[in-house]
């Protein structure tokens, strides 16, 4: 797999755009801080650019989970601003990722989704998220006010847990199973997976794609 890379500064305005053509986005490695003085330096002072050993703990995984599984993602540098990791400095995000194929299924809210792997291999779920980043997926007869929220997005980890290691999985997309992260919007559940041999073990470890359990979603 061929790995991609993309480096924003951090300007409010500033967008960190992942996308992969064919297959789906998994995060290699993320920096939100600063390891030179060179990147994102046009037009700032010496004192903001001086500290080279800035780096926010927690920002891989941060990504991971917001990101992994889908073919487009966006984000901007707020998503990593829990804390300030070198006052004073100006920061940038560096990412690298690959675009891994994998089956992805789109499904709206009140229906259900069925996962499905050939026999001798498993589900592996690379990601999961619930609620609405476009105003078009979903929204056939739908009114404009319950598909124009399109900043409402919950990753899930409910869907790896019911359907890892198994051949087959349905799940139902409901806020009573994954919450209701935007009122009043018409939701959907994107999943990405892989098939996996038997033999290739329960450790599959792509974003929500190691945790192997039977859970409750099965309808």
């Amino acid at each position: 797999l061929s790995t991609k890379r993309v480096i924003t500064c951090e300007d409010p305005d500033n967008v960190h755009h992942l996308s992969c053509e064919t297959g789906v986005i998994i995060v290699e490695s993320v920096l939100y801080g600063r390891l030179n003085r060179e990147t994102c330096s046009e037009g700032r002072p010496k004192s903001q650019l001086r500290d080279t050993s800035c780096s926010q703990m927690g920002a891989l995984e941060t990504l991971k989970a917001r990101c992994n599984g889908r073919k487009v993602c966006e984000v901007n540098a707020k998503l990593f601003r829990t804390s300030d990791p070198c006052y004073g400095t100006y920061k940038y995000i560096h990412t690298t990722y690959s675009c891994y194929p994998a089956v992805q299924t789109v499904a709206c809210e009140s229906s259900e989704t069925n996962l499905q792997c050939d026999e001798g291999r498993v589900i592996s779920v690379i990601g999961a998220y619930y609620g609405r980043t476009d105003p078009t997926t979903c929204s056939f007869q739908r009114p404009s006010s319950q598909v124009q929220n399109v900043d409402c997005l919950r990753p899930s980890m409910e869907v790896a847990t019911s359907c890892n290691g198994r051949t087959s999985c349905s799940v139902k997309v409901a806020n009573s199973l994954f919450g209701d992260p935007c009122y009043g919007t018409y939701k959907y559940l994107e999943v990405a997976h892989t098939c996996e041999s038997t033999w290739q073990g329960e450790n599959q470890e792509h974003g929500f794609g190691q945790v192997i359990a039977l859970g409750e979603l099965m309808v």
